[in-house]
């Protein structure tokens, strides 16, 4: 133990010790402007980008997180350093989880509210072209929670932390879809033989 204490605090820099340029009040400072800035980033580039839709959306992601290590940290590689960065984030998440758990009507603007991407077995082309799904993502994204096509899924929701909900269709909703299909070929059949009879 005393051989620890001593090569933590050897003759070089120790790595508790904070650089002296670097101000505490910096550190604090530095992890709120990039959390706040993330925050709005994530309001404003829509749900897609938490969903993780395809690679390149988690490369964003990755790629983002190493893009701020140095706006957090800045120069400073002490322990100290970081350990101030990680607590201003803790504490920063806590309160701004908090305040917004007590207004509801901030909470939605800062998260937004579910997109529905399905409604009544019928996918919403406009719904999808709004968050940038396609039909494959939202397909594949189909065959994760089990169905085998986007027939079989009466509702679709995409929640505004990039999880989507899917209800699928019980007997009674796929036996009236199937009943209103029929009947719609029935319609296009006595169109198609009304010209005829005009004609004779």
């Amino acid at each position: 133990m005393l051989t620890l204490v001593v090569w933590l605090s050897g003759t070089g820099p120790n790595m508790f010790d904070l650089p002296a340029t670097v101000a505490v009040v910096e550190k604090i400072l530095r992890p709120v402007v990039v959390y706040l800035f993330l925050i709005v980033c994530l309001r404003i580039f829509g749900k897609r980008e938490l969903a993780q839709l395809n690679p390149f959306d988690l490369v964003v992601l990755l790629s983002v997180s190493n893009t701020v290590q140095n706006a957090i940290i800045g120069n400073d590689n002490s322990t100290i350093g970081g350990l101030i960065g990680a607590l201003t984030l803790f504490v920063i998440n806590y309160v701004v989880v908090r305040f917004v758990f007590k207004h509801r009507r901030l909470d939605q603007m800062l998260e937004g509210t579910p997109t529905v991407l399905i409604e009544n077995g019928k996918v919403r082309l406009r719904a999808l072209a709004k968050e940038l799904v396609s039909q494959p993502e939202l397909l594949t994204v189909a065959h994760r929670q089990g169905f085998a096509s986007l027939d079989q899924v009466k509702r679709c929701l995409l929640e505004p932390g990039g999880t989507f909900f899917m209800e699928g269709r019980t007997l009674d909703d796929r036996w009236h879809a199937e009943v209103l299909g029929r009947l719609d070929q029935l319609a296009k059949q006595i169109e198609g033989l009304r010209p005829e009879r005009r004609a004779s």
